[in-house]
Parts: C-alpha cells; sequence; structure tokens
C-alpha cells in the first residue's frame, strides 16, 4: 500500500489549474472530465511519478465549511517540502503570491504559509 493521491479542494479548476502549474511550477498529469466538473491532478517536477495532487471542485457544502474554517484559523490545508525557502519565498513573492507567514525557523524545519488564491492556506518548509 502506499499514497499516490492527495485531494485539496478549490474554488475553482481552471484557475486552481493555472496557480499550481504556472505559478508554483507543478506540472499538470491528468486532465479529463468527470460530469460537470474535471479530474485534474498535478506532480512535481522532481517527482513526476511520485504523489499526484488532486484539485478538487469545492462543491461539497460540508467541504467549504471546513476549508474556510480552516483558512479563518490561520491553518494550512497541506505542506510542500522545498530545498531553499528563502529562494522559494522570494521567487512566489515576484509573482505576487500573499503569504500569511514569512519564512520562520520552527524547530527542525524553517516554514512560510502563503495563500494559494484558491480558498487554502498551503505551507512551505525546508529541512534544517
Amino acid at each position: 500500500m502506499r499514497i499516490k493521491l492527495n485531494s485539496i479542494m478549490v474554488e475553482d479548476q481552471t484557475r486552481a489549474l493555472k496557480f499550481y502549474t504556472e505559478v508554483l511550477g507543478f506540472k499538470k498529469k491528468s486532465d479529463f472530465p468527470v460530469g460537470e466538473y474535471r479530474w485534474i491532478t498535478v506532480v512535481s517536477p522532481e517527482g513526476p511519478d511520485d504523489l499526484e495532487l488532486v484539485l478538487e471542485p469545492n462543491a461539497n457544502p460540508a467541504a467549504k465549511t471546513f476549508q474556510q474554517a480552516m483558512f479563518a484559523q490561520n491553518i494550512p490545508l497541506t505542506a510542500f517540502e522545498v530545498s531553499d525557502l528563502k529562494a522559494e519565498f522570494a521567487r512566489l513573492k515576484e509573482h505576487q503570491v500573499a503569504f500569511t507567514q514569512e519564512p520562520t525557523p520552527m524547530g527542525p524545519v524553517m516554514i512560510a504559509v502563503f495563500s494559494d488564491t484558491c480558498g487554502n492556506l498551503i505551507q512551505l518548509y525546508q529541512p534544517l
């Protein structure tokens, strides 16, 4: 058994695909219609056969309530590892990404948190 897919709820799948590929730098792996929505996954160019992130439409009222509560409490929905957090922070700031937390040492890691423009806070971390 292995983890192959992880989902993140997004307000608008087209906008999310644009942000996750053009700003964050992930690569689109799957994109096909499923009813009124699409099955969209993105992967890291550093591990295209590793974990796929599913950009799930946020049509479920329970999921939307959960997403909004997490955002309101400043709690990231997921985290991505980077090798140089300060460089990634600077790169994303050039793309006008809004951070809620700048790079901050937290024990064995340095973390930063940004809004993905799709209703979620995402944590970046660098093991120290």
